[in-house]
């Protein structure tokens, strides 16, 4: 695998560019992007090696799409119109049964891998790409088994060389845990900073009084919407559902509150304290 065109170049596409450049030896990564100052950015922080297009598709060995899922969407039938009969796809979005859908009957759908890395941080453009920030990190895998085994057991042999660990589910099964997991958790990262920013007038009493609590709950309230309306667009009725349990529970507590039952309010939290081994157990 000597050249691979990576298509969207921000923190997940220019981190994966990275660690390709330290785990595959003369790998010549071309970037394209629809930001030309990302291409710019990315090219003298060496992430990327050349500017590409679309026409750079028809000789890489790997095409990756690191884009918002809307787009993927529309980009992945194009993308397989364009690549050579040896040649790879994958994508790394936060959905994954719309585009399975989208490409589920495509002449070349056995050139394309689903995945979808679970690694990230708050921060996005070419700036925010960080060397080993799939190291560790589960990468599920989703509908493998339509994927020629060739190219899907290379992919799977990079992603393992990554330090990736492999979890392998069906596309639907898929985005209804990562709305309990991941969607939910941006949702409520979200709100809580709209609540305290309509509450709190003054911005330098947040500034002064929040704790690291706050801080930590609420670093993903600093995602790019860009990336995050089409995600939740996608998984809309799986994170709708999952959006109901969770307001239930808040009125709940609200109403332990209001009830003055604070022995229920201890046992509430302490049997969520079972989260902690939960999370030992993955570490």
């Amino acid at each position: 695998m000597k050249q691979v065109s990576i298509i969207g170049i921000g923190l997940i596409g220019g981190s994966f560019a990275l660690d390709l450049k330290d785990y595959m030896s003369g790998v010549h990564i071309i970037g394209i992007d629809q930001n030309e100052a990302h291409l710019k950015e990315a090219l003298e922080l060496e992430i990327i090696d050349q500017i590409g297009d679309l026409d750079s598709l028809k000789t890489a060995d790997l095409v990756v799409l690191a884009i918002p899922v809307n787009a993927a969407i529309k980009a992945l039938p194009q993308v397989l119109e364009l690549i050579a009969d040896h040649t790879v796809v994958i994508d790394m979005g936060s959905t994954k049964e719309a585009i399975c859908k989208a490409v589920a009957t495509h002449p070349r759908r056995a050139q394309f891998l689903a995945t979808h890395p679970i690694a990230g941080t708050e921060f996005s453009g070419p700036s925010a790409a960080i060397k080993g920030l799939f190291k560790n990190k589960t990468n599920i895998i989703c509908e493998v088994e339509k994927t020629l085994p060739v190219l899907g057991e290379e992919m799977l042999a990079l992603f393992k060389t990554m330090g990736m660990r492999l979890r392998f589910m069906p596309a639907n099964d898929h985005d209804k845990h990562i709305a309990y997991v991941s969607h939910l958790s941006h949702i409520s990262s979200f709100m809580l900073g709209k609540t305290v920013i309509d509450k709190e007038k003054n911005e330098r009493n947040i500034f002064d009084m929040a704790g690291s609590g706050f801080e930590s709950t609420v670093r993903l309230a600093k995602s790019s919407p860009d990336m995050w309306t089409p995600i939740f667009e996608q998984n809309k009725a799986n994170i709708i559902e999952t959006l109901t349990e969770y307001i239930q529970n808040l009125n709940q507590f609200k109403a332990y509150m209001e009830q003055d039952d604070f022995e229920a309010v201890y046992n509430e939290m302490k049997n969520t304290n079972h989260i902690k081994q939960i999370l030992k157990g993955i570490a």
